[in-house]
C-alpha cells in the first residue's frame, strides 16, 4: 500500500462549514426522537388513544331547490368530526388464521406377521392389574385383599437383607452371654460369702456352747471332790442366769 499525499486544495478532506453541521445535528436530533418514541410507546403498559384528524367543514348544496325541500335553505355547512376509537377495544376481524397444511407424504407401510394364536403364558403376560390406590377410594369399591397386594407389586420386590444385621445380633448375643457369666460369677461370689460367714457364726456359737458347759462342769467336779464344798447362794445363781439369757440374746442377734 502506497501513503496518499494530502493536497489543501482538496475539497474532500476540509472541514464543513456551521450551516452544514447544524443541518446534520438537525436530521440527527429528529431521527432519534423518532426513535426513541417509538420505543417509549412500545413498553407503555397501556395504549393511549389516538389523537383524531381536525374538523372538516364541507358547504353542502342540494340538487333539489326549493321551499319545500331542505327546510327552504339553498345551501349547508356539515361539520365532519372522526369517530373516537376505544383503545381497550378488541379487533373486530381475525388476521392470525392459520392455514393447515397440505397433507403429507403417505406413510411407510408397516409389515405385520400373520396372525397366530396367542397361548396362556401371554395372556397372562399381557393381563395389566387394575390401578388399585392405598390411599384414595373416593366411590367406596370394597377390594378383595388378592386384588389389592396384585396393585401393590409387593410379589416383585426381593427382599435383602444387610449383613450387618447379622453382625449386630451376634454382638447382641455375645453380650448377654457375657452378661449372664458375670451375674452368675457374683452370685456364687454372694453364696460362698454367706456361707463362709454361717460358719464362722456356727463355730462362735459351738465354741462358746462348750465354755458354758465347762462353766456348769466345774463347779459339780468340785463340789464331788471337796465335801465341804458349800452351794452358791441365790444371787450367785441369778448373776449367772443373767449373763448366760445375755449371751443367748447376743447369739440369736448375731445369727438373724
Amino acid at each position: 500500500m502506497k501513503p496518499k499525499m494530502l493536497e489543501e486544495e482538496d475539497e474532500s478532506f476540509q472541514k464543513p462549514d456551521e450551516e452544514t453541521i447544524a443541518q446534520q445535528t438537525e436530521a440527527t436530533l429528529k431521527v432519534s426522537n423518532i426513535q426513541y418514541f417509538l420505543q417509549v410507546a412500545s413498553a407503555l403498559p397501556v395504549r393511549h388513544a389516538q389523537k383524531p384528524d381536525p374538523v372538516q367543514y364541507i358547504r353542502y348544496t342540494p340538487s333539489q331547490q326549493g321551499g319545500g325541500h331542505n327546510s327552504g335553505a339553498q345551501q349547508r355547512i356539515i361539520r365532519m368530526v372522526e369517530v373516537q376509537q376505544d383503545p381497550m377495544e378488541p379487533p373486530k376481524f381475525k388476521i392470525n388464521q392459520k392455514i393447515p397444511r397440505a397433507p403429507p407424504s403417505p406413510p411407510a407401510p408397516v409389515m405385520h406377521s400373520p396372525p397366530r394364536k396367542t397361548t396362556v403364558k401371554e395372556q397372562a403376560d399381557w393381563k395389566i392389574p387394575p390401578c388399585i390406590s392405598n390411599w384414595k377410594n373416593p366411590k367406596g369399591f370394597t377390594i378383595a385383599l388378592d386384588k389389592r397386594l396384585a396393585a401393590d407389586g409387593r410379589g416383585l420386590q426381593q427382599v435383602h437383607i444387610n449383613e450387618n444385621f447379622a453382625k449386630l445380633a451376634e454382638s447382641l448375643y455375645l453380650a448377654d452371654r457375657t452378661a449372664r457369666e458375670a451375674v452368675e460369677t457374683r452370685a456364687q461370689m454372694e453364696r460362698r460369702v454367706a456361707q463362709n460367714k454361717k460358719a464362722e457364726q456356727e463355730e462362735k456359737m459351738r465354741a462358746m456352747a462348750a465354755k458354758a458347759r465347762l462353766a456348769d462342769m466345774k463347779p459339780k467336779m468340785l463340789e464331788e471332790e471337796d465335801e465341804s464344798f458349800q452351794k452358791p447362794d441365790e444371787e450367785t445363781i441369778a448373776q449367772q442366769t443373767e449373763a448366760t439369757r445375755l449371751a443367748l440374746e447376743k447369739i440369736t442377734s448375731t445369727k438373724a
